[in-house]
Parts: C-alpha cells; structure tokens; sequence
C-alpha cells in the first residue's frame, strides 16, 4: 500500500501532511543503532601491525608468540578486540537500561577498564567485557532506583533506531530479537529487579547458559536458574500480546496513518482493538497525555484531535525502531514525535508515541 500527501481539516482550512511510503523511504542516518547481536561467529577483525625497531618495547596487547623476525611487533589488538564486541555490549547495556545515553556511558566505562586491565591475563575477552558491562549497568539500575527519580506522566523507554531485516535475515532470529529489545518488553523489564533484569537479558535475548551467567554474576547456578524462572514468569504475566510478522504489522502501520492524518475516526475504529491503550512520553517537555488512555473510543478520538493541531509542515518518515516498524514525525529539521504500534489478530492493540525531546534527538543525528 503506498501513500503521497494526505489532507487533514481544520477550522475549515485544509491541512497537507506529506508521509512518504513505508516501503521505499530511506531511513534517516543515526549514530546509534543495534547490530545483530546473536551471531555466534563473526567477522575478525583487522589487526594492524607495527614493526618497531630492533630492540624497541613492546605497546599495545600483543598475543604470546606473535614475531616474524623482524624485530618485535606491536598490535592494536586491544581496539579490534573491543570493537569487535561493542555491539554486544551495546545490546546488553540497552536492554538493561533502556536508555540510550546510559548504555553509551556504560559502554565507554567498560571500554575504560578494558584498556586498563592486565589483558594477559584475560583468557576469553567476550566473557570479560560482558561481565564488566553487565556489572556497571546493574551498579546504573541500582543508582536510579535510589534516587527515585520522579518522571512526568509515563515512561517508554528511549527508542533505539535497528536494523534486523539486514542484520538478522533468519526470519526466527529477527523474532527473538525484536521481541527482546520492544518497547512493551523493556516497560515490563522496568519492573524487575537489577539482577533479575541481567539474568532475563544475557538468558533470553543472547542464550547464555545458566553456568555461564552464574560465573558472569558471581552467583551460584541455583540461585540464577530461579532469577530467571521468576523473571520469566513476571515477564510472562505483563508481555502484551502482539503480532511479530514484520509485513503485517508495516501494513497496519500505514493504514492507521492513513485513517489518522485524513481525520478519519471511523477507519480508525476499525482498526483498533476494543481494548486499545495509548501511551505518551514527553516527560513534560511536550504535550502528551499524562496518563495512559484505554478503549478505542478515547484512543481514536485523541488521535484525530492530535492530527488537527498538528504543524502544518510535519513529515513522516519509516523506521525500524526496537525491531519493529515505526513512523518519525519530522517538522523542519527537528524531531516532533515517534509512533510505535502493538498489533495483535489483525487490530491496534496499542500505541506508544514518544514526544521527549530528549529521547527523540539522536534518532536523527550523525
């Protein structure tokens, strides 16, 4: 289904918002964005090597027995290393997290230890550094639930701009990942504890062993197969319920931005489920709902009313965020809002729309 310019009306003026199709659009550049994270086997890294001068110090992490006669060699083994598994460690700190700017700060603190540590004596360096972010993100957790930071109306977390399709081509592992970093799980992980959120994670979206986790948290594995029974029966009881097909969740995608740029509250009715719930972040820098609505009638009708008011020169770009289709709003150059839909048999079972100006910055950055 593909779409040009649709026609709102208010105070009798018509509106023109322009929504290029979801099919063809080029996705705006971002400096975040999510790599497949479940491929056992990847790519090498390049080593770059230095040949010093004959009886020059060693710099850098240079394996045992590496020479080739020519004096010793140097390598920037330690970077490459690192690198190589950033986008796992991205991965961990930001289902951990859900913010984007604490996964990074967590990643480059890892980064920092890295660099710092005795590395002949790292046997595996995967294990390392997932342990170390691991770590810093539950010490992150456990500062923010001390604080006890007070939010301004509800919190989603910060959206994160993915890119499964290329990254994942098995349709199974795109699932797998989709569903563990989706903005309905990550609001449910919210509610877990620190180590029970870090077991969930490494558990259900990387497949590490119980043993393996055991030793990454310095717990028994008794004590973290039980972490992870009771966080995956938490997760169980409050994981919303929603179609995973990536080509049916874009088509009704289109159709409720059809229905709700047109000001059309019955095509929109039609769509959503009787049970519909609409969240709205904005941390009280924009206009959102402060508290999450329910029933299609209150959802449709708050989504007609927001098509009216909306800036006569706002753009709606697609975009694979947290592994599913998504619409940017653009007005200009700067980001109005992100709409994410829950979709199940066919009907709107939510809708998340982001409007935290704070969240919606990096989306469009690099």
């Amino acid at each position: 289904m593909a779409f040009g310019i649709f026609t709102t009306r208010a105070c009798g003026t018509a509106r023109r918002i322009r929504s290029p199709t979801l099919s063809d659009s080029t996705v705006p550049s971002a400096a975040y964005t999510i790599a497949h994270l479940m491929v056992a086997a990847r790519r090498r890294p390049a080593v770059r090597v230095i040949r010093a001068a004959p009886g020059a110090g060693h710099s850098g992490w240079t394996p045992p027995g590496v020479s080739d006669g020519m004096g010793p060699v140097t390598t920037d083994l330690a970077t490459d290393v690192f690198e190589e598994h950033r986008p796992l460690l991205m991965g961990v700190a930001y289902r951990m997290l859900g913010r984007v700017a604490d996964a990074e700060d967590v990643v480059q603190e890892a980064w920092l230890r890295w660099y710092q540590a005795d590395r002949a004596e790292v046997r595996e360096p995967r294990a390392y550094l997932v342990r170390v972010t691991t770590r810093l993100a539950i010490d992150r957790l456990r500062q923010v639930q001390s604080r006890g930071e007070a939010y301004v109306g509800p919190w989603l977390p910060e959206p994160y701009l993915t890119e499964f399709a290329d990254t994942a081509p098995d349709s199974a592992d795109r699932a797998v990942l989709a569903d563990t970093v989706s903005l309905a799980v990550l609001v449910v992980l919210e509610s877990l504890s620190p180590l029970e959120r870090a077991v969930f994670v490494l558990r259900e979206a990387f497949g590490y062993p119980y043993a393996e986790i055991a030793t990454l948290l310095d717990r028994g594995e008794p004590a973290v197969r039980q972490l992870a029974g009771r966080a995956r029966r938490h997760v169980a009881e409050r994981r919303p319920r929603y179609e995973v097909d990536p080509v049916r969740r874009r088509d009704l995608t289109e159709r409720f931005l059809a229905a709700a740029a047109e000001g059309d509250l019955e095509g929109l009715m039609s769509l959503l489920a009787p049970d519909v719930r609409l969240v709205g972040d904005s941390g009280g820098k924009a206009k959102a709902p402060v508290r999450t609505l329910h029933t299609a009638d209150k959802v449709g009708r708050f989504l007609v009313g927001a098509a009216r008011s909306a800036p006569a020169d706002l753009v709606f770009r697609p975009v694979e965020v947290n592994g599913s289709p998504a619409l940017l709003a653009m007005s200009g150059d700067t980001p109005d809002s992100l709409f994410q839909l829950d979709i199940a048999d066919g009907r709107i079972t939510a809708v998340y729309i982001v409007r935290n100006p704070d969240k919606l910055r990096h989306l469009t950055a690099g």
